[in-house]
């Protein structure tokens, strides 16, 4: 009459009767109930933590802007001062090569002058000298010779010079 299934059930049911008695349900529910309690906090400080990190990428980003808008500025102020450098040291070496360029005109002036003075100088010891022994060999006396030779010396070198 009674099969094993029914006695099965009727155990089962006896089972459930007992832990229901003894509360079991009321601690698997509170278990159950903290289990979600600390998923649902999990959740939450995960949230938290997700609005930190946006707030944080936005920080980092705006810095990542601003550090890139001033070295921006800075790379132009860069650019600005080598082109202000180059200006400079081109003007300066232009004036350097004006300086240079006066100073050795100066020295070939100088350097001409001098061997103008050289030739000067060189033609009228020529002079003299052909002058001296020409009036040595047309003259004759000794006297003579040397009163007219020191008058042509000195007449030539007056001229000359």
């Amino acid at each position: 009459m009674f099969t094993a299934e029914f006695w099965v059930a009727v155990a089962f049911f006896i089972f459930i009767g007992v832990l229901m008695y003894f509360g079991t349900h009321k601690m698997v529910l509170a278990a159950l109930d903290q289990r979600a309690e600390k998923i649902k906090a999990e959740l939450d400080e995960a949230r938290r933590l997700k609005e930190e990190a946006k707030a944080l990428l936005a920080e980092y980003e705006r810095k990542k802007g601003d550090a890139e808008r001033e070295a921006a500025g800075i790379l132009e102020g860069a650019k600005a001062e080598a082109v202000r450098l180059a200006a400079e040291a081109k003007t300066k070496s232009e004036e350097f090569l004006a300086r240079r360029t006066k100073l050795a005109e100066t020295k070939i002036a100088q350097a001409e002058a001098q061997a103008l003075a050289d030739v000067r100088n060189a033609a009228a010891e020529a002079a003299v000298a052909a002058a001296e022994r020409v009036l040595t060999d047309t003259v004759k006396g000794s006297k003579l010779a040397d009163d007219l030779i020191s008058k042509g010396i000195a007449e030539v070198k007056a001229k000359l010079n």
